[in-house]
Order: C-alpha cells, then sequence, then structure tokens
C-alpha cells in the first residue's frame, strides 16, 4: 500500500483531528497515534475489511487522549475520557449523533481484548493496530518494509517510557481501569520487548 496515503488524513475532518493532535499530545504520542491509523488501514485494506477511513482516522489520532493532562479525567478510564472528547469533537466538526456515538466506541473499545471485525471493523482494526504499537503483538502480520518505513518517517521516540508512566499514574488513581489491569500484568515489559523498538 501506499505509505503516503497511510500517514496522510483522508479528509478534511482528519486533518482537524491532526491538528487536535499535534496541539496536545507529545511528539511521541502523536507519531503513535498516526502509525496506529497506518498498521490499521494497511492491515484492513490487505484483508479486504471494510472500513470507514475517516472515522477510523478521527479514532486513531483522538483514542489516547485522555492521557494527555488537560483532558485527563479523574473518574473514568482514560479511554472513555477520550471517547468523550472525540463526540464533543465529531459534534464541532458537524457529525450527526450516530457518527459520534461510533468514534466514541472505537476508541472505549481500542482497550478491548478483541473486537469481532463483523459487528465493528473500525473497532477492530484499532485494537489490532495499537496492539502492535505498545505491545508487539502480532507484528509478523506487516511486511517488514512497511514496518521500517513507517517507523522512518515516524519514529518511536521515548513512548516506552512516556506510555508507562501514563499507564502507571492512571493505575494509581483508577485501580479497576484497564490501564491499571495492564500495569498489572506487565506492560512495562511487553513495550520493552517489542520488535518495534529494536
Amino acid at each position: 500500500m501506499d505509505v503516503d496515503a497511510l500517514v496522510t488524513p483522508p479528509s478534511r475532518t482528519g486533518e482537524l483531528a491532526l491538528e487536535v493532535a499535534r496541539e496536545y499530545s507529545s511528539p511521541a504520542l502523536l507519531n503513535h497515534s498516526i502509525r496506529s491509523y497506518a498498521w490499521a488501514a494497511d492491515h484492513g485494506s490487505r484483508h479486504g475489511i471494510r472500513f470507514d477511513a475517516e472515522l477510523l482516522y478521527v479514532a486513531a489520532l483522538l483514542h489516547d487522549i485522555g492521557l494527555v493532562k488537560e483532558f485527563d479525567n479523574h473518574t473514568v478510564p482514560f479511554e472513555e475520557a477520550g471517547g468523550h472528547v472525540a463526540w464533543v469533537f465529531g459534534a464541532g466538526a458537524g457529525w450527526p449523533a450516530q457518527r459520534r456515538t461510533r468514534v466514541s466506541e472505537v476508541i472505549v473499545r481500542h482497550m478491548w481484548h478483541e473486537v469481532d471485525v463483523a459487528d465493528d471493523p473500525e473497532g477492530h482494526l484499532l485494537e489490532l493496530s495499537t496492539a502492535l504499537d505498545i505491545s508487539g503483538r502480532n507484528a509478523g502480520d506487516w511486511s517488514a518494509e512497511l514496518k521500517a518505513e513507517i517507523l522512518r518517517r515516524l519514529p518511536r521516540l521515548d513512548l516506552a517510557t512516556e506510555f508507562v508512566r501514563c499507564f502507571e499514574d492512571q493505575a494509581s488513581r483508577k485501580p479497576e481501569s484497564s490501564a491499571a489491569v495492564l500495569v498489572r500484568v506487565g506492560m512495562a515489559d511487553r513495550l520493552a520487548r517489542n520488535p518495534l523498538e529494536s
């Protein structure tokens, strides 16, 4: 697949989501978000999964926005906070309520262990792609050439350190959250062993 297409917003609304992510995310989180879309779109295209590119792009760019201090919610998990931000973003973009709800669902579901592609293709693709980018799960499902080029354009920077710090902070304040569960099962070790880190 054309790498330029994988790292370029698919619509004007996607460009606005990128603008929001650039304003509020660290460089490492921003690159992670764009890579998450690239891995997802590539996988979907290669496997014949029909997906809404704009919806998936906005979800990918905003899926971790609940980790940044401006949108960190002290009462709900970061993925739910991010879903609320995306819902509001969608309203500002003129999306109908049903589409705003969909982008929120996709963001919440990226933290599920598995999302059924038949029920939610965008949620399925974002869950797969974020698992690859964070823990290296199923890294062999993407070509070495694509991985090398995406990582050249969008380097990981200090993502592992930043992500562990963010998740440990979430876990300390929200011990029942999905972030806390991942911290307890060794997320830091998985990040350190991610083949994308080498």
